[in-house]
């Protein structure tokens, strides 16, 4: 009987989450003042999303895309690489740019790269110098004012995840004045990462702590295209991997802290 009402109140809880995610209204930015509530937001932001293999954007980032691309704000997104640590690196990059396509982010602002020294793999270091060489270039091509990058854990602690991150904050250590910020995305511990809709709560409550807009919860407003997004990257699209955006918060809810203090590997 206990297990049984164990088990219906998880139920109840799953679906009460998930109700708040679909219905919320024009489903947002949780914390003292709304994310991107300056001045600057009265007109549109140069936000640059840098992550490191394609399926990043869709399977981490989906809620901040929905969240920039629905209020018009210009998202431009610089994948590392081609993620051919299996050999299927050009077939990864067509799927990158489909995946894209369904976010609803404009193709000519996606930018993907297979640098010699930048492949994709456990054991593979990237330069750190380097990375923010040419993040730099981006964000100076663009006039991007926002960058929007990995922690320094980088979810799930893959190694070049973590060196874009690092990569972001060399570029912020490079440049004399601070003319763009940079936000990275919370990593959680394994129980609030595989408890699907259910995190938002402790999300939401954690953000609200913080009262200097440091933080910002960013619920999704269609985790429907996170699952229609990474089914793009159909090579892969494998069980656990569906599973994975199924039960993931990553797939519900972002939680971006802004970077302030430049931290070094």
């Amino acid at each position: 009987m206990g297990w049984s009402f164990v088990v219906v109140s998880l139920i109840v809880l799953w679906i009460a989450s998930l109700w708040k995610v679909l219905f919320s209204s024009s489903s947002t930015s949780f914390s003292k003042t709304s994310f991107l509530s300056d001045d600057r937001a009265l007109s549109k932001r140069n936000v640059l999303l840098v992550v490191a293999h394609p399926d990043d954007e869709s399977m981490f980032f989906s809620p901040t895309i929905n969240y920039l691309i629905s209020r018009g704000h210009n998202l431009y997104i610089l994948c590392f690489s081609i993620g051919n640590a299996d050999g299927m690196g050009n077939t990864r990059k067509d799927e990158f740019y489909q995946a894209c396509a369904v976010l609803k982010v404009p193709l000519q602002q996606v930018k993907v790269l297979d640098h010699p020294d930048l492949q994709d793999g456990f054991g593979k270091v990237w330069d750190h110098e380097l990375l923010a060489k040419i993040i730099e270039e981006e964000v100076s091509s663009h006039g991007i004012d926002m960058i929007i990058t990995f922690d320094n854990y980088g979810v799930s602690g893959h190694c070049n995840h973590r060196d874009v991150h690092y990569g972001v904050c060399q570029l912020l250590h490079n440049v004399s004045e601070r003319s763009v910020e940079a936000w990275e995305l919370i990593s959680t511990c394994i129980l609030r990462k595989y408890s699907g809709p259910v995190d938002i709560w402790l999300s939401m409550l954690l953000s609200l702590r913080y009262t200097d807009g440091m933080t910002h919860c960013l619920l999704n407003e269609h985790p429907q295209k996170s699952f229609h997004a990474m089914a793009e990257h159909s090579s892969q699209w494998v069980w656990f991997r569906k599973l994975f955006v199924s039960f993931s918060s990553y797939t519900y809810v972002n939680t971006l802290r802004k970077i302030e203090e430049v931290k070094q590997s």
